[in-house]
């Protein structure tokens, strides 16, 4: 700078350099001196100033992405199934070989227990007939394994045989005379007998037939299937038979529709009896996969993708939390800002209400409610709803006791007294002027109340009374670790779960807290 302009500078004149240099300079009345902010703004300034807010609505923003975009995106459905295949063993049969002498009765004849007994007794001693209660009985002895017991009259009273006739043909039911017309030809091994006119052929290897039709076979085994719906067919029973005179371990069999399966045989010494377990690939839930490039969180107890799932889960949980908030504070924001405004015996009138709800027992409706829906088999849609309504209608009073608080301390203040004068509407006070006003503490508490309902709903659900199957919540989808083999060893089923509860209700908790300070017109940030 030169000399002159210096000289000129410190003189207070004004040069073209110093003109263009200058800052403008305003009055003190002059409201472009001051940058001034509306009221939405200096809330907004204050909650992203406040960095715990921040994370807590940079968390919300993560969930709701995940919860209602991830299920668009995801490729598979809410209640999609995996399946794989697996190979199944089942117990099939059992089957014991015969060492006790087995009986049949007589049409219209006594062989009970104690005779039976007795006729035991009498074979272990050698002799042919004893006297049970003053009455003779003979046993003919065809065999050493059959034997037909009579009174000394004659009558025959039943049967007593160690190897067992087993029908080939579920349609055909032996009788007593067949019975012993089979079991007798057997013992004295003849080829052929004759029962009730008709003619049957028994061959070498104890297989009974009527002309080419097979009806049965007598053997020492006795095999009977475990499950009432299953017939054993004579080439099953054939092969098992085989397998168990031979000392085998396992057999493989094709049934009639050309399954082939693999048996195992499993014998207890302590009962002599063989358990036969049949083995065959069957296409099952695949339950409890591991996490993989398919399945990033694996799959659950009925197959299906758990990433996918807590999507959908998030989404219900978040809209419950929603739905519910609003309903309680709309009901709550009605009551409150009628008993607030006037007062007297409408005050005490509803705040007596809010009272008695205060009263109720919450949980243990909802868990008489819940039980009640299921008993009623109620939709899932259905008590989605209903469940949504009940938590909504018993959250109001805490919201309409504070709205209340805050609007009899508001309707004292000027601008009011103002409503008064201009005969403003009574209904247009409350919620023009009035509401308006406790909308941020309304806010704040809505902010902390949806994350508490979040709570509530997952605790409904992971008791089996909330949002039930195929929908999916966070709460349900926790419910699998009542099972302790799951919680111990398939961490990937609630770990998740409960990580996505737990930081959502922590960061509406932290955005209700940064609500709160940031309409606080005392905070300085």
């Amino acid at each position: 700078m030169s000399e002159e302009i210096r000289k000129d500078v410190q003189e207070g004149q004004e040069t073209p350099e110093t003109a263009e240099n200058k800052e403008p300079q305003y009055s003190l009345n002059d409201d472009r001196r001051v940058k001034v902010l509306s009221p939405g703004a200096m809330v907004a300034k204050r909650f992203f100033r406040n960095r715990i807010a921040m994370v807590g609505l940079i968390i919300l923003i993560f969930m709701f992405t995940f919860s209602f975009i991830g299920g668009i995106i995801s490729p598979y459905e809410e209640d999609q199934r995996f399946y794989r295949t697996d190979s199944l063993s089942k117990e099939y049969c059992a089957a014991i070989e015969n060492t006790e002498f087995r009986y049949e009765i007589a049409p219209g004849q006594d062989f009970s227990s104690i005779i039976q007994a007795q006729m035991v007794l009498a074979t272990q001693k050698g002799v042919e007939e004893f006297t049970f209660k003053d009455v003779k009985y003979v046993m003919e002895k065809v065999s050493d394994d059959f034997i037909i017991v009579k009174l000394a009259n004659g009558t025959e009273i039943g049967l007593a045989f160690k190897n067992v006739f087993s029908e080939s043909d579920p349609s055909f039911k032996a009788n007593y005379e067949f019975l012993r017309e089979a079991l007798q030809a057997d013992a004295l091994g003849e080829s052929s007998f004759s029962a009730e006119g008709v003619s049957y052929q028994i061959d070498e290897n104890g297989i009974v037939s009527q002309g080419s039709k097979e009806i049965g076979y007598i053997s020492r085994y006795v095999v009977q299937p475990l499950m009432g719906d299953v017939f054993l067919t004579r080439d099953f029973k054939e092969q098992l038979l085989t397998a168990l005179e031979n000392g085998d371990k396992d057999f493989l069999f094709t049934d009639p529709d050309g399954v082939e399966s693999d048996y195992k045989i499993e014998y207890n010494a302590a009962s002599h009896k063989y358990t036969i377990k049949q083995s065959r690939e069957s296409r099952v839930y695949d339950t409890y996969a591991s996490p993989s490039k398919d399945h990033w969180l694996g799959t659950d107890r009925n197959g299906m993708d758990m990433l996918t799932r807590l999507m959908y889960g998030g989404r219900v949980s978040l809209i419950i939390g929603f739905i519910v908030e609003l309903i309680a504070n709309l009901i709550g924001v009605i009551m409150g800002g009628i008993s607030g405004y006037f007062g007297g015996w409408v005050d005490n009138l509803i705040m007596r209400i809010v009272d008695i709800f205060y009263c109720i027992p919450s949980m243990p409706i909802l868990i008489i409610l819940g039980a009640a829906m299921d008993a009623q088999l109620v939709d899932p849609k259905i008590r989605m709803l209903y469940l949504m309504l009940i938590l909504g209608f018993l959250s109001w009073p805490g919201v309409a006791r504070m709205i209340r608080g805050q609007i009899l301390s508001l309707r004292e203040q000027e601008f009011m007294t103002a409503t008064e004068a201009t005969g403003i509407r009574v209904s247009r006070r409350i919620f023009r002027h009035l509401v308006p006003n406790v909308i941020p503490l309304l806010i704040v508490s809505a902010s902390m109340g949806i994350g508490s309902t979040i709570i509530m709903e997952a605790t409904l659900s992971f008791l089996g009374l909330g949002v039930k199957f195929p929908f999916a919540s966070w709460g349900n989808i926790i419910n699998d670790v009542n099972n302790t083999f799951v919680l111990t060893n398939y961490w990937f089923i609630w770990v998740p779960a409960g990580f996505l509860l737990l930081a959502t209700v922590l960061a509406f908790n932290l955005v209700g807290d940064g609500l709160r300070d940031a309409f606080d017109p005392r905070m300085k940030r």
